[in-house]
């Protein structure tokens, strides 16, 4: 019972501390909640979908070039001196192994002189011509480079500090900036020999096909190296979250309104290429902007329906502004006057000023109550 007693008195304090919560809550969803009307939806083009757990892969990120593979490349050449009377092909042509490239004509005596052909040793583009028509040529010298690119080398940079978590064999998934967003998945074939010192890095050689021609040596590569992966990982794609690095914040469909969003609060944890680890203020389900998130943070409130508007217009009769119900007294109220004035919308112009009263006068009562029992507890343990 004397725990009770002094029990008591703390939890109500509670009271108005829960009240005053519940009322900031909706205060805060009256003010952060951004509305929009069909035509801000279609504007910002909207895209959602649900924060999930999935298999989530650690990688390394690094960055590389797209290089010939030096064994696919072939040189056609002339075993006897003479003069170049016909060229069949030139820089940027694709040929087949055995087709007739250039006509020679040679220094040998003849009416007309001897012709020799020669052929493309290999299937593939000329990616380079050494010889014009009717140049004279010799044994010595190139006359065309014929390369075979239909598939070709993607070799990475990796920092040395990452070298240890990558094995032959480990995935990647490149991503070619000038091919937009194709993402390309290949393995690794092979470490270079040596470092690059210059930039404290160990080239990794991954193959990769290119039978539509699109890649070119040359080309600049983005490497997303696999090294590792974990089950059951919530997490969302990287273009939701938003904010600087100090309060990151994802925006969630409201769940009873439509078009209607609200900025939560997350920690983050590990990213990917494509994902980011959620470590609190998300849920499962939870259905996050994963297009237009970035534009919603400058949206204002005049950008559609206030939320009193939406709310009326979902559930099918009036709320107040923060989005509370109208309690009895303010229906009556509006009843009567036939309004529903701003100030009636308020849970804390009439009703928490009520719900106070009611609170410092319980504990007063409580409190004179509570100090006569311990003056009597203590007036009996003197007397005996």
């Amino acid at each position: 019972m004397r725990t009770l007693l002094v029990l008591l008195p703390s939890l109500m304090l509670l009271f108005p501390i829960l009240l005053y919560g519940k009322t900031t809550d909706h205060a805060n969803r009256a003010t952060r909640t951004v509305i929009l009307d069909e035509t801000g939806v279609r504007n910002l083009r909207i895209e959602t979908e649900q924060a999930k757990k999935r298999a989530f892969e650690s990688t390394v990120f690094a960055i590389g070039r797209i290089e010939e593979i030096p064994a696919n490349r072939s040189v056609l050449s002339t075993r006897i001196a003479g003069r170049v009377i016909s060229l069949r092909a030139y820089e940027g042509d694709k040929v087949e192994a055995n087709q007739t490239l250039v006509l020679v004509e040679s220094r040998q005596p003849g009416n007309p002189p001897p012709t020799i052909e020669l052929r493309a040793p290999r299937s593939g583009i000329v990616v380079r011509s050494h010889v014009r028509l009717g140049e004279p040529v010799e044994p010595d010298r190139e006359l065309l480079d014929i390369a075979d690119r239909s598939t070709l080398w993607a070799v990475a940079k990796i920092p040395e500090s990452e070298v240890a978590a990558i094995t032959v064999g480990t995935l990647a998934r490149i991503r070619v900036p000038a091919l937009g967003k194709t993402t390309i998945e290949a393995h690794l074939l092979r470490f270079n020999v040596e470092a690059d010192r210059s930039a404290g890095a160990l080239e990794g050689i991954f193959q990769v096909n290119n039978p539509d021609g699109k890649l070119r040596p040359g080309m600049r590569i983005e490497f997303s190296i696999v090294t590792g992966s974990r089950e059951k990982v919530l997490s969302v794609p990287q273009a939701t979250v938003q904010g600087d690095p100090t309060n990151r914040i994802v925006f969630v469909k409201d769940f009873e309104l439509e078009n209607a969003f609200l900025p939560a609060q997350v920690v983050l944890g590990e990213r990917n290429d494509k994902y980011v680890e959620i470590v609190s203020g998300l849920f499962p389900g939870d259905e996050v902007v994963t297009r237009g998130s970035y534009p919603l943070a400058f949206a204002g409130s005049g950008s559609g329906p206030s939320l009193k508007e939406a709310l009326d217009a979902a559930h099918g009769h009036e709320h107040n502004e923060d989005g509370t119900e109208l309690t009895a007294q303010q229906k009556a109220e509006n009843s009567r006057d036939g309004t529903n004035d701003q100030s009636h919308g308020k849970i804390t112009d009439g009703t928490l000023d009520k719900y106070l009263i009611f609170y410092a006068a319980t504990m007063t009562l409580l409190t004179a109550l509570l100090a006569q029992r311990l003056w009597n507890k203590r007036k009996d343990m003197a007397t005996a």
